[in-house]
Formats: C-alpha cells, structure tokens, sequence
C-alpha cells in the first residue's frame, strides 16, 4: 500500500500513540482525519480534527458524513479503567467491552462500506500484548482487548474478498500518559507508530512490535503450564 495516496482516519489521535500514527501518516504524505471525542484537543497540523465519539452511533454516522473518502481506518482509541473481572465496577468493565469491542466493530461496521466504495484499503487495529496474556490485574482491558484480537481476525476473513486488509498491531507497554503510573520498561511510541505504518505499507496482516510481545507469542504454543508456571508451582 503506497500511503501517500491513503486517506486515513486515527481515532483517539489527540494523544498518545494515536497522535504518533497521525504524525507519522502526515509524514508519509497521507491525508488524515484525526478522530477525538472532543475535536478541539487536537493539536497536529496538517491534520483535519474529526468529532468521533466511537461508543456513540450517532457521532459515528456524523463522521462517515465528513470522512467520506477514507481508505486506511485505524482503530486506536481505548479505554484503560483498571477494573477487575471477579469484583471491579461492572459499568468500567461494560466501558472496556463498549470501546476496544463493540465501539471497534463499530466503526469496522461502518466505514467498511466506504473503503470498498473507494476502491479498497486497510484496517488496524491497536491491540496488546494482554489479548494474548493476563498479568492478573486489569483483567477487563485484557478481556476486552482478546475479544477485539477475536473480532480482527474474523474480519480480516470477511473483509479480504473486498479488497480491505484488517491488520492487528500487538505492543506492550508505551510511554504514553496511559501508562504513567506503571513502573515496568516501556516502548517509545514513535517508534512503534513507525512500525506499524511500515507494516501497513508492507501489506501486513500481524504487527508485533516489541519483544515482549514477541516472546508472549513465542510462548502461545506452550500452552497454560507456559504462560503461566505460577499455577504449576507448589
């Protein structure tokens, strides 16, 4: 895919790694609608600042009405609420389902349409290491964030007959403001916005983008006694 000629949408572009995809698209020579709830809060020039609240249909009905021309569609905004599956709140839980899932499938649903209508392009979505593996905290991101792994690659089935290629980009822990509270080593999201444009552009189906995501799916084929030895501990 010659990004120089896409038309992308970012959502969740006013910070963090999704304002990097949107850079790093506008340095490749792409136009880019950048997606934000509140559209004032994006600060990138050369990019169009696009009301989109991806848990609300109608915000979503109101961009497909401006972003009519878009081609590459990345699904970056997400949610991190920290709740717990067995006693968190169950309306953060209902919000980590309601954005990396249903709000996903959502815009899937309905900018599918307008990427065939232009002749075909591609999807990504921003997933994570932890729609591989749990760590035992924030287990409704994890579940939200596997069910969206779940959803990329049934799609990715559907949508290949119409000339769309959902990819999946899976990372671990970035330097964003979404993590400032965690105290484990992170990737910078430069490099990592970096990477998965290159993967897009290379017709990639599966960006992993550290090593830390590298070894977890290195370790997928050893099964529960692999990822989790602690179970197997006496």
């Amino acid at each position: 895919m010659d990004i120089s000629k896409q038309v992308a949408l970012v959502t969740g572009s006013n910070r963090g790694l999704g304002l990097h995809l949107a850079k790093e698209l506008l340095s490749r020579g792409a136009k880019v609608y950048a997606g934000a709830r509140d559209p004032e809060s994006v600060n990138l020039p050369g990019a169009i600042p696009l009301q989109l609240d991806i848990t609300n249909d109608n915000s979503i009905t109101s961009a497909i009405g401006v972003a009519g021309d878009v081609t590459l569609l990345i699904n970056n905004a997400g949610s991190s609420t920290g709740a717990e599956l067995l006693d968190g709140d169950m309306s953060r839980i209902h919000l980590e389902m309601d954005t990396h899932f249903f709000g996903t499938l959502s815009m899937i649903r309905a900018f599918a349409p307008i990427i065939e209508k232009n002749g075909g392009g591609a999807i990504l979505n921003i997933l994570s290491v932890l729609s591989w593996f749990s760590l035992g905290g924030a287990s409704a991101y994890s579940a939200a964030k596997s069910a969206e792994w779940s959803l990329t690659n049934s799609l990715r089935l559907t949508l290949a007959p119409k000339n769309i290629r959902v990819a999946g980009l899976h990372v671990g822990f970035m330097d964003t403001d979404m993590t400032a509270k965690v105290q484990a080593p992170k990737v910078n999201p430069t490099e990592v916005a970096k990477l998965a444009i290159d993967g897009i552009e290379n017709d990639g189906y599966e960006i992993v983008a550290d090593e830390t995501s590298q070894k977890v799916l290195r370790d997928l084929s050893g099964g529960v006694h692999t990822m989790y030895p602690q179970l197997f501990t006496k």
